[in-house]
C-alpha cells in the first residue's frame, strides 16, 4: 500500500493513529446487517468493559457520533424527569455538561470554579447536603481545557454515600490513564473511539451497570441518543439501530486488539514517559505551566504563554503545522495557555523530535529567554 505521511498531533484527540489502525479501514463493503459485521460489533461491545477493569455488571452502548453525542446520550438518559443533576464544572467540558443539561431542560445545579482550580470534596458536599434532590453528578475524569485529572473515586465515594449516581466523561483518559470500575463503581462512564484508545473519530460509547436499564426505560429524552433502546435493540438483533461508520468499526477493533497486545500496564507506561519528556523539555527551555504537578493529569499540558513580543501562538502553530506537528490553543483557563497532550499513537522519539523543533522556534525568533 502507498505510504501515508505520519503527523505527530499533539492536540488533545482525535490522537495519531498507528498505520495498522489506518490500513484496518480498508476492507470490502459490507452491510452492517450482515452476521459477519454483528460478530465484530458483539467482540467490540464485550471488550470495552474490559479496558477499564469493568466486571460483569457493567455493560457498553455504542452510538455513531463523537464522544459528546454519547455524553448526551447518558446524562438524557440517566437523569428521570423529576431528577436533579450537580455538575462538577472546572473546565470547557465540564460546562458541555451543563448546556446539555440546559438544553434538554434538566433540572440541575452546578459546582463551578476558575478553569484551573482544584475540585473540592468538602464543597461538594455542601452542596449536597443543602440540595437533598440531587439524584446525579456529571464530571470530567480528565479535564483537557487544563490537564487536570479530577478526583473521580473521591467523587464517587461520596456520591454512594447519598445514593447519587456518577456519570464521568472519560473521553480522554479512557485506555491512557488508570481506570478501575471495580473501585470506582460510577454507574456510567462515557468515552469515545478517537482518543487514547487510539481508533478513528465517529464512535461514542456509553459503560454503565446492567441493572440501572429497567430505570432508565422512559428516561430518554432524545429520539436517537436514547441509551435504553439503543442498547436493547443491539442485543435484540445484533445490530445498531441507526446506521454504524462501518470502517471506524473495524478500525476500533483494531485499536482494541494493539491496546490488548500493548497491555494496560504498557500503554499507561508509554504515556507516562511521553509526558515525562515533554514536561522536563519545556521546563528546559524555561516555560511555566498552568497546573502545579500534583495536579497534572500525565496526559496533557497547559503551558502558559510567554509575554515575549516575538510570540504569537499563530506563528507558532503553523511554524509547527509545516513541519508535521500540530499544537493546540488554550480553552478558557484563569491564565491564557496553549495546549500540548501525548496522548495516541506517539513514542519517545516522536516528543524529542517536538522538542528539537522548539528548539528551533526559539532560536529562529530570537527568543532567548522565556518572559513572564
Amino acid at each position: 500500500m502507498k505510504e501515508i505521511k505520519r503527523n505527530i498531533l499533539l492536540n488533545p484527540g482525535p490522537a495519531t493513529t498507528s498505520d495498522e489502525v489506518k490500513y484496518a479501514m480498508v476492507v470490502p463493503d459490507i452491510c452492517p446487517r450482515e452476521e459477519e459485521f454483528c460478530k465484530i460489533m458483539d467482540s467490540i461491545k464485550n471488550d470495552l468493559p474490559k479496558v477499564v477493569n469493568a466486571g460483569d455488571e457493567y455493560t457498553s452502548t455504542m452510538f455513531a457520533s463523537s464522544g459528546t453525542g454519547a455524553v448526551e446520550a447518558a446524562i438524557t438518559s440517566a437523569v428521570p424527569q423529576d431528577g436533579k443533576l450537580l455538575v462538577i464544572d472546572n473546565g470547557a467540558y465540564g460546562a458541555r455538561m451543563v448546556q446539555i443539561a440546559e438544553r434538554y431542560s434538566i433540572s440541575f445545579i452546578k459546582y463551578k470554579i476558575e478553569y484551573g482550580d482544584y475540585p473540592q470534596i468538602k464543597e461538594i458536599e455542601k452542596i449536597i447536603t443543602s440540595n437533598r434532590d440531587i439524584t446525579h453528578i456529571a464530571v470530567v475524569d480528565h479535564e483537557t481545557t487544563t490537564g487536570m485529572r479530577n478526583p473521580i473515586k473521591e467523587i464517587c465515594e461520596l456520591a454512594h454515600k447519598n445514593d447519587i449516581e456518577v456519570i464521568v466523561d472519560c473521553m480522554s483518559s479512557y485506555a491512557g490513564l488508570p481506570i478501575d470500575l471495580d473501585t470506582w463503581q460510577a454507574e456510567y462512564i462515557i468515552s469515545s473511539s478517537n482518543k487514547c484508545i487510539q481508533g478513528m473519530a465517529g464512535l461514542g460509547f456509553v459503560i454503565f451497570k446492567k441493572h440501572l436499564l429497567e430505570k432508565i426505560k422512559n428516561n430518554a429524552r432524545s429520539f436517537y441518543f436514547d441509551l435504553y433502546a439503543q442498547h436493547q435493540g443491539f442485543y435484540q438483533t445484533g445490530q445498531m439501530p441507526f446506521t454504524p461508520p462501518v470502517q471506524v468499526v473495524y478500525a476500533l477493533r483494531k485499536a482494541l486488539d494493539m491496546f490488548f497486545e500493548e497491555t494496560v500496564e504498557g500503554r499507561i507506561d508509554r504515556y507516562k514517559e511521553n509526558h515525562k519528556i515533554l514536561y522536563l523539555g519545556l521546563e528546559k527551555f524555561g516555560f511555566k505551566f498552568l497546573l502545579p504537578k500534583k495536579y497534572q493529569s500525565g496526559i496533557l499540558l497547559a503551558v502558559k504563554e510567554p509575554t515575549n513580543t516575538e510570540y504569537d501562538f499563530n506563528s507558532m502553530h503553523d511554524y509547527f503545522y509545516e513541519r508535521g506537528f500540530t499544537i493546540y490553543p488554550g480553552k478558557g483557563a484563569k491564565d491564557a495557555t496553549f495546549r500540548l497532550s501525548i496522548l495516541g499513537d506517539l513514542r519517545p522519539d516522536d516528543i524529542n523530535k517536538f522538542l528539537e523543533q522548539m528548539q528551533e522556534y526559539l532560536k529562529a525568533n530570537n527568543i532567548i529567554k522565556i518572559e513572564y
